[in-house]
């Protein structure tokens, strides 16, 4: 027998259930004008699958899974769509999330916006010259900036010094 009980809370279930899904289908890459600009089907091929869901899609790799997590050659890491330098190994650490942190990025390199998916409020981090997702930063790193930028790997490409 369907009660009132069931009804309201399949209800809810179903709006909890669509609201995750659109969250994380819903998501994009930074909108805006930016330097470096491609279709949708260019970025595809220019990306390997990965990378494009990352830098394109906003998702996020799974925690340990990047060899550049711990990774501490001397250069530079740059964006992986566009090749823009956005972090300098110097600031570099060890944060123990499972994702390349920093907590500095170089002059003029990101950009940041307010992220409310999945229930949470944090800042977006993007590439500022196409816009693509990087990951977030959030207010628990180490000195001189009290910042991580939690990066996802798959969005990064490493030039040694």
């Amino acid at each position: 027998m369907t009660t009132r009980r069931h009804l309201l809370t399949g209800g809810g279930l179903t709006v909890l259930g669509l609201a995750v899904g659109l969250g994380a289908c819903g998501a994009r890459a930074a909108s805006g004008a930016f330097e470096v600009t491609h279709t949708d089907a260019e970025w595809r091929k220019l990306l390997p699958p990965d990378a494009y869901a990352v830098l394109r899609q906003q998702r996020t790799e799974r925690a340990g899974t990047s060899p550049l997590d711990h990774f501490y050659k001397k250069g530079v890491y740059n964006c992986r769509g566009c090749d823009l330098p956005l972090f300098s190994s110097a600031t570099k650490f060890d944060s123990g999330t499972g994702w390349p942190s920093f907590w500095k990025p170089l002059p003029n390199a990101v950009g940041e916006r307010l992220d409310s998916s999945d229930f949470m409020q944090r800042t977006e981090v993007h590439c500022r010259r196409c816009g693509g997702h990087l990951g977030h930063v959030f207010p628990d790193g180490p000195k001189p900036t009290g910042l991580r930028y939690c990066m996802n790997g798959v969005a990064l490409s490493f030039k040694a010094a």
